[in-house]
């Protein structure tokens, strides 16, 4: 393996303020990226059972774009589709057998989508439009002696012999993947808090849809959260109902806070409103996909499940990608697990950079690099750690594809 950069230059604790985003699990770009995730789970564990292999694939261009609904109080309803955008590449046959990959994905996408917005009719308020490609990435040629290489089959495999991963995984492009730990105080409170409304406080009152969004401040231990949440048209009546409904949303809020004590919060929820005018965060099915807005993957939460600005961040779109050798998704969860582990047992501050290039092994980063404290005295067993964790990563796969790992 490469050497690994340790680099104990780290200043901890000298900038005192932070800003921190969560886009909500209805959010119309958790929802593109949560349904590519779907789909390349789905698609790995399905060729995995009937093949013996995940067969190529990737989902990470897929794509949302808003219907448009009719919304009173009292009553709101679907009036155009969501286009659901199904772009990307998978294998279409292995070896004599077709694979109904059109059929599949669009059952795994409804399924889906009926599951995250319960209110629309998979039937009729959605509209597939399929982008499903098998051709190669560059690297297939006409030349004399490409015959005998896996590039040609790479989405049409003839048997498992065409799989080159299953002799030794490469790196499927030149990318990297990054990550910190731990948390910050105002990290975690954002993201419980968006996970608790959109659970616990969500069951109990129907009203509340789940395309929240929540950004959040802190500065100098003063904490400040500018933050919106839909209403669904169907439970809330009247504008007095619409009110007592935030104020109900307002007072959870502080709840939690206390919880993460943040005992100095500034709190404000949907700051469009104009009452006067009726123009409300008023919906039918409790997303913004139902009114225009669009949703692609890559654009929202990091694999962490937060938007870090001020922390080390890619722009890489990981969820969709093939779980098997795709830099842009396994480095990523490789660096925040070596991060999370350094901090388990070191207690600092760490943040690591993972980064390969196109055909170079899995195992092998061209540059593992590791931001440490400058006060730290223990780089030989950090060292150790990284090289016995980059020896895991393959293991990371069979994860992914049963979905335990969290990708947005």
């Amino acid at each position: 393996m490469s050497k690994i950069i340790l680099s104990n230059h780290l200043s901890v604790g000298k900038n005192k303020s932070e800003i921190v985003e969560r886009k909500g699990r209805g959010h119309p770009d958790t929802l593109a990226d949560s349904l590519a995730e779907r789909l390349s789970a789905k698609y790995s564990n399905y060729t995995l059972k009937n093949f013996g292999a995940i067969l190529h694939h990737n989902f990470d261009k897929v794509g949302l774009l808003g219907g448009s609904s009719y919304v009173r109080f009292g009553k709101g309803k679907m009036i155009n589709p969501i286009k659901v955008l199904l772009n990307g590449r998978v294998s279409t046959r292995f070896g004599n057998t077709i694979i109904p990959f059109e059929k599949m994905i669009i059952s795994w996408s409804k399924e889906f989508l009926k599951e995250r917005l319960p209110l629309i009719d998979v039937d009729k308020d959605l509209l597939f439009i399929m982008n499903i490609s098998n051709k190669s990435s560059p690297g297939k040629t006409e030349e004399k002696g490409s015959e005998k290489g896996t590039r040609k089959y790479w989405f049409e495999p003839r048997d498992l012999r065409d799989l080159q991963e299953l002799k030794i995984l490469l790196s499927n492009d030149t990318s990297l993947g990054v990550g910190f730990a731990p948390m910050s105080k105002l990290e975690i409170f954002i993201l419980d808090l968006e996970h608790r409304l959109n659970s616990i406080f969500s069951d109990k009152n129907k009203w509340m849809g789940s395309d929240i969004k929540i950004l959040g401040l802190c500065n100098n231990s003063r904490y400040s959260i500018t933050m919106c949440i839909p209403q669904i048209a169907n439970y809330v009546r009247n504008q007095e109902e619409y009110k007592k409904n935030l104020e109900s949303a307002k007072k959870y809020i502080f709840s939690i806070a206390k919880k993460h004590f943040v005992e100095k919060l500034d709190l404000s929820i949907n700051t469009r409103d104009n009452f006067k005018l009726n123009e409300l965060y008023l919906t039918a099915i409790g997303s913004s996909i139902e009114s225009g807005d669009e949703g692609l993957v890559g654009r929202g939460n990091r694999i962490n499940g937060l938007i870090t600005p001020m922390k080390p961040m890619s722009l890489e779109g990981s969820c969709g990608k093939n779980p098997v050798y795709h830099i842009g998704k396994i480095y990523y969860l490789a660096a925040n697990k070596i991060a999370k582990k350094i901090y388990k047992k070191f207690n600092v501050y760490n943040e690591v950079y993972l980064a390969s290039q196109s055909g170079r092994n899995l195992v092998d980063p061209w540059i593992a690099m590791v931001f440490l404290p400058s006060n730290f005295k223990s780089n030989t067993m950090v060292e150790e750690l990284v090289r016995e964790e980059i020896s895991r990563i393959p293991n990371l796969t069979a994860k992914i594809i049963s979905e335990k790992e969290r990708m947005y």
